[in-house]
């Protein structure tokens, strides 16, 4: 296109991302933004040169946003963010779960790289290879990924890289004075200046040396310190992970999360809430949420319409296995060592010892991905182990050492599986749409394509929403409620951020395993179907199943 983009989208089925009824009509678009909407829209009065798309009939929507990303690293070598893109998400949320690649240190890189290793399972040979640090401050982090971004970008500061960055080795160790938080308040501010959304903060995580990370050392009275400090700037919100294996400590997590918003008066978001057939947490948070609205909290949940599956790649990395000390001290080491340790029948033991920790969930592994043992696919560990007389770890471990470690163990409906249970958490009016992790754990599962998955699953086969209200659900909503501004709703003035699509055949594709991340790392990726284009601020992006060549996106 010519640098006056004009685009003119005809014959559309026009869902316009407020939840109203869908209408027929065209939609035009010049200089990236909305100009006018309508049935028969004019050519004259547009640019010259102006394209003209035929929609056919198909649905057009406002570009969708992904609220929980961990794309931080990944936008650093891919600007376009994907697979996101390519299922009609035009806006990312970075820098969840108190992780952002600033502000930082000079001194203090190695131990970021280190926490988004053991947090988020980004390799650190993929960070020496594909993530430059050429910044410091958060600001100059948004300057350093802004040329040439193909996709929208929204990000958070992390609070643990924001207590680092003032404390030192204390910020793993106390409280915070009150000069330190003055300190992280002035930063913080200067951060939203420059662009940023809010604050993201952790009560679970841990670094890759186990310790609690930074922001687990905070008072509530510091992030209520920060959350004013945006407030201030006039921007901002929080968003935090539970301690989501611990019933009473999520409640208190929700709890805690309503009276920082009541104190400070921003938007909180807590991740992820999720159907765990096996207790009621669900139905407690969901009651705590409603709860702590009812006293005035602007607080949400999110969740995700997909189920909770997982890949166990012993070549990768796996956060099921970090929590079992002596598969962790394996999984530490180089491959060839690592292949020599798990090989070692004098560890199997304590292997065998450490396993049970995972419960049930290691009987049902199935065996995936494999080059010889193709038999065995689709069979469980527990039922191999049964017939073997062993135990389920000896033939996951013999299998995978057979193979250099490369078998495919998979892990299928045992979380945020049931159709009734799901629906009842994704329609609770305290729920936001969210909590892909898109961007991290990408050995173990691709967070990218829940977009397309909720409006085939949950819009097509079970019905469980209108397309009007999906759509509302994964762009007006959103944008309101996260301060993505000018966004989200098919209107005049509003940014063009668009995705065409049809809803008889949207879908997400099957996880394929591709070695394209830098330092010769692995990731699942699931590409869409059903989706004929994607604008970003005007720009067509995706097209026919490709990539163009437009990099329109920008920070938002």
């Amino acid at each position: 296109m010519s640098a006056t983009r004009a685009l003119l989208i005809r014959n559309a089925h026009i869902v316009d991302g407020t939840g109203a009824p869908a209408r027929h009509g065209d939609v035009a678009v010049v200089d990236g933004q909305i100009a006018a909407l309508g049935s028969d829209l004019p050519r004259a009065g547009l640019p010259s040169g102006v394209r003209e798309v035929d929609a056919q009939g198909r649905t057009l929507a406002p570009g969708f946003i992904d609220v929980h990303t961990h794309f931080d690293p990944q936008i650093c070598w891919d600007r376009l963010a994907t697979p996101c893109l390519e299922h009609g998400v035009t806006t990312v949320l970075l820098g969840n779960c108190s992780l952002s690649l600033a502000p930082v240190r000079r001194d203090d890189v190695r131990g970021l790289a280190g926490m988004f290793k053991q947090i988020e399972d980004i390799q650190l040979s993929t960070f020496d290879a594909g993530v430059p640090w050429t910044w410091e401050t958060y600001p100059e982090y948004l300057d350093a990924i802004r040329p040439g971004l193909g996709i929208n970008v929204a990000g958070l500061v992390g609070h643990s890289p924001l207590r680092t960055y003032v404390m030192g080795a204390a910020a793993q160790e106390r409280a915070a004075s009150d000069d330190e938080i003055a300190a992280m308040c002035a930063i913080l501010q200067d951060a939203i200046r420059g662009g940023a959304a809010g604050l993201s903060t952790s009560f679970v995580d841990i670094d890759e040396q186990m310790r609690p990370v930074p922001s687990r050392f905070a008072t509530r009275d510091e992030v209520i310190a920060l959350g004013r400090a945006m407030k201030a700037v006039g921007r901002g919100l929080i968003q935090t992970v539970p301690v989501f294996y611990n019933p009473p400590e999520q409640l208190q997590n929700i709890r805690d999360m309503g009276e920082i918003s009541r104190a400070t008066g921003l938007f909180c978001t807590i991740a992820p809430i999720v159907h765990n057939p096996m207790m009621a947490l669900w139905q407690e948070s969901l009651a705590a949420l409603d709860e702590e609205a009812a006293r005035g909290a602007n607080l949400f949940g999110q969740s995700m319409p997909r189920t909770f599956d997982i890949n166990i790649r012993l070549s990768e990395t796996s956060f099921l296995l970090y929590g079992l000390p002596a598969w962790n001290a394996i999984m530490r080491l180089p491959q060839p060592e690592r292949l020599a340790a798990f090989r070692d029948p004098a560890r199997r033991e304590e292997l065998r010892d450490h396993s049970t920790l995972l419960g049930p969930l290691l009987y049902i592994l199935t065996v995936g991905e494999t080059a010889t043992h193709g038999a065995l696919r689709g069979r469980t560990l527990g039922d191999l182990a049964s017939e073997r007389g062993v135990h389920p770890a000896d033939v996951m471990l013999d299998l995978a050492c057979a193979e250099e470690l490369k078998t495919e163990f998979c892990m299928r409906n045992a979380l945020h599986a049931d159709p009734d249970g799901v629906t009842a958490i994704l329609s609770h009016p305290r729920i936001h749409i969210g909590a892909s992790d898109a961007g991290a754990h990408i050995a173990q599962f691709c967070g990218a394509g829940d977009t397309s998955y909720l409006l085939a699953r949950w819009v097509r086969d079970l019905k469980a929403f209108t397309l009007e209200r999906a759509v509302h659900r994964l762009t007006g909503e959103l944008a309101d409620a996260f301060g993505i501004r000018g966004r989200g709703r098919l209107a005049v003035g509003q940014a063009a951020d668009l995705v065409l699509f049809d809803p008889a055949t949207i879908d997400r594709g099957e996880e394929d395993f591709v070695g394209d991340v830098p330092g010769g790392g692995n990731r699942y990726v699931r590409h869409a179907t059903g989706i004929d284009l994607v604008a970003v601020n005007g720009a067509v992006t995706w097209e026919d199943g490709a990539y163009t060549a437009a990099r329109a996106g920008t920070v938002v």
